[in-house]
Order: structure tokens, then C-alpha cells, then sequence
């Protein structure tokens, strides 16, 4: 209320309270227009004092209303005028909004709708290109290593064998494995499992053109022989062509299985170990003992034979001993699966190196005689143990025995075509460990 309106005897206060409660204000009321100990209340006293508080306030209201009248109306009509100038700006403004929204949507989104596509066209082409280069590599590799293995020739070939066809061979099947592993999203390899002309490939070709020119490097490997002793004891006329192409054919095989052994994603060259290679050389050296003590057992028990049996052990130390100068001249090459840059070759990674590990031995002669003298322990005691014309024979050509023995070892330490009067690399231990084992044995 304004200054000079009269004074109201209404408490506004008390009703403007944000925590008024009409139902503790009638309560109040009643009690204090009543005696609590009356019965029954008088409830029209406190009813006509709120009725007269609601007329007293419905007079006041129009009062105010009376007098404000023109103020109120010219607020209201300036507020109306006021709305409608904003109306019609903002109706300008949303009307702009949509023509911008318009040219927006024309200008932007259509067009990017359609760049999308173009985007999701080229994206595919891109990626229907890439498989099909890959797939072509593929087809191209296959189509050389096909061509190299025929180069291979050799047995059922019309064509001269040619070995180092082998590597080629072995070059063209890594290249593929490169592919084929490479599978990760964006890799070459990615999807090509999908293409069945590159699934043919690999099923039909790959897989067993590797088969065959590991199992072809394999049997080099087996038949590697270099001595020129004969059963006669005289020596073959080997001539350097024959003995160069052997070391040829064989670097060759021994290549061709180093550069086949599996790799994994882990390989390095550090740890890189050639499976392949180690089974091919581990076989060679056990079917070598083996024939060796086979025949070497039988001649203990038939003396005559023993001159021929202790030749052929000979001729084939002197082969293990070829082999070991040919791995120790052979260096490593240059894997294309192995990481780089540490692929490159030292100085002194040749494949020896990782036999003699493998066969936890310093040299391959040395575990040939001591392999051989291991497995005579046990076949000189069997010989002995069952006696008869056998043992007795073994007792008095126990002299003869030795010299044979310790001549054999001889022998068979130095290299093919060396001269008897040049010892073999600590040939004289070895003899002394193989003597031990045979004549050793004789009691």
C-alpha cells in the first residue's frame, strides 16, 4: 500500500509468510474466539471474521483498481505493443534462420550426402585395387616359383639338374609367406584369404612346392659324400669339378632349408633358429653312427670284414669332416622375413656355428668318434658277455685291432685327398677314446 492509504487492521504479513498455514491459522483463530472447555465451539465468530477480512480485502482490491485503472491500462497496452515489436523481430529473425537453414542444407548437407558416397565408391575401389595387386603379386610369385621349380630338373626331369634353382625356389615361397601372414588391417595380405584363386594357390602350389624342394634340399643333404677312400683302400680319381659341384649342390640345399625353417612374429635374428637345416645336418650325422656301429659291431664278430668295415667309417668321418669345412665357409644369408636392420650377417655367422650348438659339441668329427665309441661300449660287452669263437678271435688280435682302430681314426680326421702323412684335427684323442671303447672292452 501506498503512504496515504488508510490503514488496514489485516495482518498481510502474516498471510505474504512463505511458511503460512491456513490450517494453524484458522486453528488460532478459533481458539481465540473460543474457550477450548466449551461444547460445542462457537465456529460462526471466527467465520464471519474471516468473511469480513475477505470483504475487507475484496474492497481494497477494487479500490486500488479503481484508482490505478489508467496507469494499469497503459502498462498493459505498452506491453502488449512492446510484445508484438518482439514478435516481429523474432519472427524476422526465425524466418532468416529457415532460408539460412535452406541454403544450409542444399548447399552443405546434400552435398555432403553425396561426397559420403563418393567417399564410401572410393574407398572401396581403393580397397577392391589394393587386394588386386595383391592377389596379381601373388599370382606373379607363384608363376616364378613354378618356373623355378621346374629349373630344379634333376630325377624325372628332362632338364639338367640346376640347385641353385632350390634358393630361387626358396625366395619366391618366402615372399608369399610374407603375404600370407601379413593379414593385420592395412598389411597386404588383409582379405586375401577371401579370394579363392589366391586359396588355390596356396593350397595347390605353395604349400607343396615348399614340401618338395625342402624334402629335395633334404635328400642333397643326405647324400652328400666327398671322401675318395674305396672299399679296396685305394682312392677314386674325384676330380675338382665333381668335388666343387658337390660343395655346390650342397651350400645350395643347406641355403634352401635355412631360409624354409619357420619363423613367427617374435623371430629375430638373434634367436632366428633354422629347424629345417639343424634336422637335415642331425639326420645326416645319425645315419652315419648308425651304419658305422652296424657294421663295425658285425665285423668285431667276423674279423675279416673288420679292415672294410673300419675303411667305409673312415670314408665316412672324412665326409662329416668335409661337411664341417663347408658349413664353416658357408655364411648365412640374408633372411627377408627377419626384421630389420639387424639382418645383416656378421663376419662369423656361418652355419656351423648353430650345429655345433645344437649338438652341444665343439666339432662334428669329434661327436662322430665319440658317439661311435659310446654305442662300441655296449656292443663289445654284448660280444664279449656271450664269448665263443668270437671273443677268443677278439682276444688274440687284440694288437692288431688297436693299430687298425687308431689307423682308422686317423683316416678318417683328415679331409678327402689330404696326405696320410698329415694328422688329422685332434685326431689322437679321439683315437685314444675310440680304442678305449673297443679294446678297451676285450678281457
Amino acid at each position: 500500500m501506498s503512504k496515504e492509504d488508510e490503514p488496514s487492521y489485516i495482518d498481510y504479513e502474516a498471510f505474504l509468510d512463505p511458511d503460512f498455514s491456513a490450517t494453524s491459522f484458522a486453528n488460532t483463530l478459533v481458539l481465540a474466539t473460543n474457550n477450548p472447555s466449551d461444547t460445542p465451539l462457537d465456529l460462526s465468530t471466527p467465520l464471519s471474521r474471516v468473511l469480513f477480512d475477505v470483504q475487507e480485502i475484496d474492497t481494497h482490491i477494487d479500490t486500488l483498481t479503481t484508482k490505478s485503472a489508467l496507469p494499469l491500462l497503459e502498462h498493459t497496452r505498452d506491453h502488449a505493443e512492446s510484445s508484438g515489436r518482439i514478435l516481429a523481430e523474432v519472427e524476422g529473425q526465425v524466418a532468416s534462420l529457415t532460408e539460412s537453414y535452406k541454403t544450409l542444407e542444399k548447399e552443405v548437407i546434400e552435398r555432403y550426402e553425396v561426397a559420403e558416397q563418393v567417399r564410401l565408391t572410393a574407398e572401396r575401389l581403393v580397397e577392391t585395387v589394393r587386394l588386386g595387386r595383391a592377389a596379381a603379386r601373388c599370382l606373379m610369385l607363384g608363376r616364378q616359383l613354378e618356373v623355378r621349380m621346374s629349373e630344379v630338373g634333376g630325377v624325372g626331369s628332362a632338364k639338367k639338374e640346376d640347385h641353385r634353382a632350390m634358393v630361387r625356389s626358396a625366395d619366391a615361397i618366402l615372399s608369399l609367406r610374407a603375404i600370407f601372414t601379413n593379414t593385420k588391417p592395412g598389411q597386404e595380405g588383409e582379405g586375401l584369404d577371401r579370394v579363392n584363386v589366391v586359396n588355390t594357390l596356396k593350397n595347390e602350389l605353395v604349400v607343396p612346392g615348399e614340401r618338395n624342394i625342402a624334402s629335395r634340399a633334404q635328400q642333397v643333404v643326405k647324400e652328400f659324400s666327398m671322401s675318395s677312400l674305396l672299399s679296396s683302400g685305394q682312392t677314386s680319381a674325384t676330380t675338382f669339378a665333381q668335388t666343387e659341384d658337390t660343395k655346390s649342390r650342397t651350400t645350395s640345399a643347406l641355403q634352401t632349408l635355412y631360409l624354409l625353417s619357420p619363423t613367427s612374429a617374435k623371430t629375430t635374428v638373434e634367436n632366428f633358429e633354422p629347424t629345417l637345416m639343424l634336422s637335415a645336418l642331425q639326420e645326416y650325422l645319425q645315419t652315419c653312427l648308425k651304419s658305422s656301429v652296424a657294421s663295425l659291431a658285425r665285423a668285431l664278430t667276423q674279423l675279416p670284414l673288420l679292415d672294410r668295415a673300419l675303411l667305409e667309417i673312415s670314408a665316412r668321418c672324412q665326409n662329416i669332416v668335409a661337411l664341417q669345412s663347408l658349413l664353416r665357409s658357408t655364411k648365412a644369408p640374408v633372411h627377408p622375413l627377419l626384421p630389420h636392420p639387424t639382418n645383416v650377417p656378421t663376419t662369423d655367422s656361418n652355419f656351423l656355428q648353430p650345429v655345433l650348438q645344437a649338438l652341444d659339441t665343439s666339432s662334428l668329427p669329434s661327436y662322430f668318434w665319440r658317439s661311435l665309441a659310446s654305442n662300441m661300449s655296449t656292443r663289445m660287452q654284448e660280444i664279449m658277455y656271450k664269448g665263443g669263437v668270437s671273443a677268443r678271435t677278439l682276444r688274440s688280435n687284440k694288437d692288431k685291432i688297436r693299430e687298425a682302430v687308431r689307423e682308422c681314426v686317423d683316416r678318417g680326421s683328415r679331409l678327402p685327398g689330404e696326405k696320410a702323412g698329415k694328422k688329422g684335427e685332434g685326431w689322437e684323442r679321439e683315437a685314444a677314446v675310440m680304442v678305449g671303447s673297443i679294446v678297451g672292452g676285450i678281457k
